[in-house]
């Protein structure tokens, strides 16, 4: 655990001010309770608009709270979970997308990832874990006596040295790697180990399989109730973050049938499973509050209410069911059989007035549920339209409990300790928000009008590189008002390049090697044809390429072989200078989220011969391909003419290096 800022935190007199009793000791700083749902949508509970969810905890905790309806994160989970843990920006400390259950890499400056000719600019590469240098939220919390606790979904880092206890939590209960729930099943068994090196096949972590059948959001109800009863007389600081609402889709199963039960409207919220997972989180929310009275320490302790990103849109539609139920052996079949029983094939929510969800820019998928309470201090019931983002979190929360910022540490965003306790609308507050991959870019919001910087064309999906739209009068960001008022874009595109100035931050640049209307690897400069290369290099040659070992492991990976498996591979290969050889083929299913530990090869022998060999290999796939990694033979390398990928069903995916085309 680290410990070397502790030092840092100077106490002062705050909101949280040491007041004197008639024993002139001061009074208890207040607990802090960071409540954070995964993937709730905006209008996801009664409170926010729905009449078909039931939420009856989280409705009546907006009854003695304040409820913010311009609050945002960005649209995906990590670079969200660690702008709140920092305070900063995404494009200052790096993490831009879902990859903090990814091989960690070292830590250095921020550098663009690898492009094609097809790419108009180049994009800059996500960081997978916490800078180790940051100072959290929990090491401020921690500096200024605070017992510290995080339970729950972490995806900050995937191994050990960037887990939750090396960024200032006491107590920890987690498990990686940590898209989802532990083990991908909300139930017990998880099959959690306490040792080894993360992966899908080889969950790490300290979650303790419970009772068969435990779910575990009720479990991390129990923990945090166990926490806080142990530290009621101390401050605490508790991390509570819910594996509900995210992937994969089960749920309790009298609770689906009930929500299956009740009456719908077309234009409302209409999946019962989503709902089910709604209410076990809701539950475990109530579980928390009801302790809190119980102890008689809820008038002290302020409580967050937050997602980390817009509801879900556009997961389990009918292909991607149709693929998890392709084998009923699969562990994917039994959920997927039951949500397409009782939600057809509709998305697991609706952000009703938004447009998008989960990973898009638009609203839907960064405007978020937010409410804070704190008895005695801000107004109970009541409603804030200040914009709010993530970021505020951090600044808000030290000076709500007298702390002062620490001094190594930069934070860009701004308190609102003073709107949740004095009733001020917050003024001169943006929210920017940057994620340049899948059709992305940056967005900034300021007062009223919101604009979208976009790095890559997608007529089917968005009009134009820049994107213009009046919230107050367009909430559903229906009319680009880019074309009549460019006046507005250029004012709108300042604040977009002040923001990477001010954060130290890498924007896109244009890609030299952009070629219009390339659209194969034939027109590209690159001999890697679309294929990643590692721990080794790749030449052309005249009739084919060249995979030239430069380390134990090379290989050539791709992410564009997504074939439902079996899958048949045919190889013209042939050994540099004749040389026979060992070569193998490794996979990754969609349902992985790390390659296994051990399984999931084949190897195939390399003849020698100074001719090309008709090679054919059987992989074994169960489910649908996701990455695919064809290793070359250690000692030298090895000479390849064509790779032709071939399932059961669909088109084959194939290079023909001979003729310099896919």
């Amino acid at each position: 655990m680290r410990l070397h800022h502790a030092l840092l935190f100077l106490p002062i007199v705050g909101l949280a001010c040491l007041s004197a009793k008639a024993n002139d000791e001061p009074e208890r700083p207040p607990n802090v309770i960071l409540f954070l749902v995964d993937d709730m949508g905006w209008t996801d509970g009664r409170v926010f608009g729905s009449d078909y969810y039931e939420t009856p905890n989280i409705d009546a905790f907006a009854k003695q709270a304040m409820r913010f309806t311009n609050a945002y994160a960005h649209p995906l989970c990590s670079p969200s979970r660690a702008s709140i843990l920092t305070g900063q920006e995404e494009s200052r400390h790096g993490i831009l997308s879902a990859h903090g259950h990814l091989k960690p890499g070292p830590w250095g400056e921020q550098v663009y990832q690898p492009a094609t000719p097809r790419n108009e600019y180049l994009l800059t590469k996500s960081r997978t874990y916490l800078n180790p240098d940051a100072t959290t939220l929990a090491e401020a919390f921690l500096g200024a006596g605070y017992r510290t606790a995080h339970m729950g979904k972490w995806h900050l880092g995937l191994t050990q040295e960037h887990w939750p206890d090396q960024h200032g939590f006491e107590v920890t209960f987690h498990s990686a790697p940590d898209p989802g729930p532990p083990g991908s099943t909300y139930f017990s068994p998880h099959g959690v180990h306490s040792d080894g090196k993360p992966s899908a096949a080889h969950r790490v972590g300290n979650i303790v399989d419970g009772p068969e059948g435990e779910h575990i959001d009720d479990r991390l109800g129990t923990e945090a109730i166990r926490f806080i009863t142990e530290h009621q007389d101390e401050p605490f600081y508790l991390n509570l973050w819910m594996y509900d609402c995210h992937g994969p889709w089960e749920a309790k199963q009298d609770l689906i049938q009930k929500f299956a039960q009740k009456e719908t409207q077309p234009d409302g919220h209409t999946n019962p499973v989503y709902a089910a997972m709604l209410k076990t989180m809701d539950d475990n929310f109530g579980r928390v509050m009801t302790a809190l009275d119980e102890l008689g320490i809820a008038d002290n302790t302020i409580v967050v209410f937050f997602s980390d990103n817009g509801g879900n849109t556009h997961s389990m539609g009918a292909s991607e069911q149709k693929r998890k139920m392709a084998n009923p052996k699969s562990k994917t079949y039994g959920y997927t059989k039951i949500y397409s029983d009782y939600a057809g094939v509709q998305y697991p929510t609706k952000n009703l007035g938004l447009r998008g969800g989960k990973g898009k820019l638009y609203e839907g998928g960064q405007r978020v549920p937010l409410m804070v309470r704190w008895h005695q201090h801000i107004p109970a019931g009541s409603v804030s339209e200040t914009i709010v983002n993530n970021i505020d979190l951090y600044p808000t929360l030290l000076e709500l409990t007298g702390q002062a910022e620490p001094a190594n540490h930069v934070i860009d965003g701004k308190s609102i300790a003073k709107v949740l306790t004095e009733g001020e609308e917050g003024t001169g507050q943006t929210s920017v928000s940057y994620f340049p991959y899948h059709g992305g870019g940056i967005s900034v919001r300021d007062g009223d009008w919101k604009l979208i910087r976009r790095y890559t064309s997608k007529p089917d999906q968005y009009e134009g590189l820049v994107e213009l739209f009046n919230l107050k009068e367009d909430l559903a960001e229906s009319k680009n008002l880019a074309a009549e008022m460019p006046e507005k874009v250029t004012e709108l595109s300042k604040l977009i390049d002040s923001h990477f100035k001010h954060t130290s931050g890498l924007p896109p640049k244009p890609n030299p090697d952009f070629q219009r209307g390339s659209t194969s690897p034939k027109n590209s400069r690159s001999p890697t044809h679309g294929l990643v290369p590692k721990q080794c290099r790749i030449e052309s040659i005249d009739d084919g390429i060249r995979v030239i070992a430069q380390g134990k492991n090379p290989f050539l990976g791709t992410a564009q072989v997504q074939l439902a498996g079996p899958i048949t591979l045919h190889l013209q290969v042939r050994g540099i200078d004749g040389k026979s050889g060992t070569g193998r083929v490794q996979w990754r299913t969609q349902e992985q989220t790390d390659f296994p530990a051990t399984g999931q090869t084949v190897d195939f022998e390399v003849p020698e011969s100074t001719s090309w060999q008709d090679i054919t290999v059987q992989v074994p796939v169960e489910g649908r391909s996701q990455l695919l990694r064809l290793y070359a033979p250690a000692t030298d390398g090895l000479d390849i003419r064509s790779i032709r990928w071939k399932a059961q069903d669909g088109k084959p995916v194939q290079w023909d290096f001979s003729t310099d085309a896919r």
